[in-house]
């Protein structure tokens, strides 16, 4: 299915633009807030194994009774279940849980470098493709050092990465590397968890297009080509943040933008420092 405001992966399927987040959602608000979120018009669901929520998500999306091929739903493999037959089992877990035959992108939550078994478990992943279980395949947190070993291992190019991006953390360099190689990239705490939404900068360039802070830099990250999925539980806000179709941010705010990158601008773990 074609999705309105969406991106080609590098498999040639169609994954909307801009999606939910379900990061720190419980089972119990998940009916809610994915009720709220289709309503509101959105058709990505960001989950993972280690959210916890997952049954949650199932559930829900068997209530609502939308048709499948109108939602695209991501998961993640937690890095204990790293190893080619221990990812085999995960994903037969999460699809059990979320009562789906196939989920739309797998992703690989975590490089895990001291396990050493991240290329394992991406040519498990290869193979779930193979198998039906998930349309498109994709890892999380990799920097460019992982990517390049699962793809010269494989020959298997990832659709996407998913990473913390935000204005104060562009990772430049990283998206370099997807352009180069064909991958889209996906934020992750693409609002910087709401430190910078009082930023004068940004609150000047809120002003300027009548938006509020997080339309505006979401909006960046649309025309940046990326992904985005910004977490919230709160109705009001989940409508909020889907409103950054009807404006666009010209070439001054976007070097505005640009100039608020920090090397150190970093809030999530560093996936070359940290082995979950």
């Amino acid at each position: 299915m074609k999705f309105e405001h969406s991106v080609i992966l590098n498999d040639k399927n169609d994954m909307p633009q801009l999606g939910l987040g379900l990061y720190q959602v419980t089972d119990d608000q998940a009916l809610v807030v994915i009720k709220e979120a289709l309503e509101a018009n959105y058709r990505l669901f960001d989950t993972a194994s280690m959210y916890d929520n997952e049954l949650g998500m199932g559930k829900a999306l068997k209530k609502i009774a939308i048709k499948r091929d109108e939602i695209f739903i991501t998961t993640k493999l937690w890095s204990e279940d790293h190893g080619y037959n221990r990812a085999m089992h995960a994903i037969d877990k999460s699809l059990k849980n979320l009562q789906l035959d196939y989920v739309d992108l797998y992703l690989i939550h975590w490089p895990s470098p001291e396990r050493g078994l991240f290329v394992a478990t991406w040519q498990a992943l290869i193979d779930m493709k193979k198998q039906g279980k998930t349309k498109s395949i994709g890892v999380s947190n990799f920097t460019p050092e992982h990517l390049e070993m699962i793809i010269s291992e494989t020959r298997v190019v990832p659709a996407v990465n998913q990473i913390e991006l935000h204005p104060f953390f562009q990772q430049n360099e990283l998206q370099a590397f997807h352009k180069k190689h064909g991958i889209i990239t996906e934020s992750w705490s693409p609002l910087g968890r709401g430190r910078f939404l009082s930023n004068a900068k940004l609150v000047a360039i809120a002003k300027k297009h009548h938006k509020t802070v997080a339309q505006v830099i979401i909006r960046w990250h649309i025309e940046k080509g990326f992904v985005v999925i910004p977490k919230s539980v709160t109705k009001a806000r989940i409508i909020e943040n889907i409103q950054v179709f009807d404006f666009s941010l010209d070439s001054s705010d976007m070097d505005i933008i640009a100039s608020l990158d920090s090397e150190s601008g970093r809030i999530g773990p560093d996936p070359l420092h940290t082995n979950f």
